[in-house]
């Protein structure tokens, strides 16, 4: 099994938001709380260091623990360019990826995709299909792989799933939500 002090904690939130009028998703308010905050409320525990992928810098960040990086590429390259960054920050050999913008994460996920890592890591799959973005991914595989494909004009998350040696975590009948346009917000989506 993989040492939790071996992992470090990636979160996704270098999205435009253009869904959302622009408006930035980790700091969109769901159940109460900010997306980012949901997503470190079911990531809880220790990780070697906690990432968190953005567009900008904000303050706000560094004042949930959490370091931001920032795409390498000029050009908008969607969530690839993402799990890039964090790769290429990642001073660990495995990094959890976490989009901020996933709901219904179960409480033990963590242990389950750290008890079924394959070569270069495991990937979820839930009752709607892959979720290419929530894995375990060992560092230095997802670094290459990803600046190879995006070198080549790739931006598919899901080609780089078949292109590594990832196991399959299997959450059916479980699905997870994706928070990605106003109708999602039931209550509103204020910043």
């Amino acid at each position: 099994m993989i040492p939790r002090d071996a992992i470090t904690l990636g979160i996704l939130a270098g999205g435009r938001g253009q869904r959302l009028g622009g408006r930035d998703k980790a700091w969109v308010r769901h159940r109460q709380r900010c997306l980012i905050e949901n997503v470190l409320m079911a990531m809880p525990g220790e990780f070697a260091e906690r990432l968190v992928s953005t567009r900008a810098p904000d303050p706000r960040f560094e004042s949930l623990g959490l370091r931001p990086v920032f795409d390498r590429r000029d050009d908008f390259a969607g969530p690839l360019a993402g799990l890039e960054a964090l790769a290429g920050e990642c001073r660990s050999p495995w990094l959890l990826s976490v989009p901020v913008d996933l709901d219904g994460l179960p409480d033990d996920l963590l242990d389950h995709l750290l008890g079924a890592a394959a070569a270069d890591g495991i990937v979820v799959h839930d009752a709607g299909g892959l979720q290419p973005l929530l894995g375990l991914w060992r560092t230095e595989a997802l670094a290459a792989s990803a600046t190879a494909m995006l070198d080549a004009g790739e931006s598919a998350a899901r080609r780089l799933v078949a292109q590594l040696q990832v196991a399959r975590l299997d959450l059916a009948p479980l699905r997870l939500g994706n928070l990605n346009s106003p109708r999602d917000f039931p209550e509103g989506y204020a910043p």
